[in-house]
């Protein structure tokens, strides 16, 4: 069975008038809002979502359907899962909402999406140690500096980093109390940090959900590309969350939140069975390592 289309073509020009009566009494309706930037907000978004409405001449079952999808979501949404979050993130609200808001700026390091998976108590890690703290995966490296686009290196900036597992899941996907994959640390007087990880592998966004029904009936893939993620703030600079991506994923431009950037693409490069690590730590088996040279945007331009 073939699903009939209508076209906004075929709409007579007497129902166009009384759609557009309808779209202009709801958007005076904000006339009184004494507050200029909401009242904005909600005359674009009534607009724009009556246009979307006529666009698509939506019919009642399908509206209906839309009420459940959005209830849906509101009812698995919990304190570590945000089904909202993540609706907006295969949309690519989320992302355009980076671009938006965190333009480029000179060689400034780029921003890319949040994630639904932060949490504020990450434990305090030393120069060297490991994040990972027994989170299955193959152990890798990280080292690079801190600094703002004037080449001012930045001591004592805050290094925000978490990660899924080898198995694809983030600590609170296990328990909402754990803590593994996930620490913060300070840059070093000259700039510098360095911590072991664990080599970014693929994962699918969770999927159980509505959003990820609404991914399979329009055919789309759940899976994130392979990511480390960084929040870096510091006093003198403009707060950065971004991620780093493995080169040569196989996901790559594919992720499903649309949060990869050729910038953050970096060359993790693997180390064979037996290599000696730069700070003498045997590991059973191969390992990986990769370098992140951050570049902040000075407070003064934020």
């Amino acid at each position: 069975m073939v699903t009939r289309i209508d076209s906004p073509a075929d709409v007579s020009p007497q129902q166009q008038a009384v759609e557009q009566t309808l779209v202009d009494t709801v958007v005076a309706s904000f006339d009184h809002c004494e507050d200029p930037r909401l009242r904005q907000v909600m005359v674009s978004l009534t607009t724009h979502l009556h246009a979307f409405v006529r666009d698509v001449r939506l019919t009642e079952p399908e509206w209906n359907r839309a009420v459940e999808f959005l209830t849906a979501a509101g009812h698995i949404t919990d304190d570590v899962r945000q089904e909202f979050v993540l609706l907006s993130d295969v949309l690519g609200a989320s992302m355009q909402t980076v671009n938006i808001n965190h333009q480029a700026y000179e060689n400034a390091t780029e921003s890319t999406v949040f994630g639904p998976f932060f949490v504020e108590d990450s434990p305090a890690i030393e120069q060297g140690e490991d994040m990972g703290f027994g989170a299955p995966g193959e152990p890798c490296w990280v080292e690079g500096s801190v600094r703002d686009t004037n080449g001012n290196l930045l001591a004592g900036a805050r290094i925000e980093v978490w990660e899924a597992d080898e198995d694809g899941l983030y600590d609170v996907q296990y328990d909402a109390d754990k803590r593994a994959a996930r620490a913060h640390l300070f840059s070093a007087a000259d700039g510098s940090f360095r911590f072991w990880g664990l080599t970014p592998t693929p994962y699918p966004i969770p999927n159980d959900g509505p959003v990820g029904k609404m991914l399979d009936a329009v055919g789309r893939s759940p899976l994130r590309a392979s990511h480390l993620h960084f929040m870096v703030t510091h006093d003198d600079a403009r707060t950065l969350v971004t991620h780093i991506f493995p080169e040569g994923d196989p996901i790559g431009y594919g992720d499903s939140v649309f949060g990869v950037k050729e910038s953050l693409i970096k060359h993790f490069e693997q180390q064979p069975v037996g290599t000696k690590t730069p700070d003498g730590r045997v590991v059973d088996g191969t390992w990986s390592r990769v370098r992140f040279d951050i570049v902040l945007v000075p407070a003064a331009q934020d």
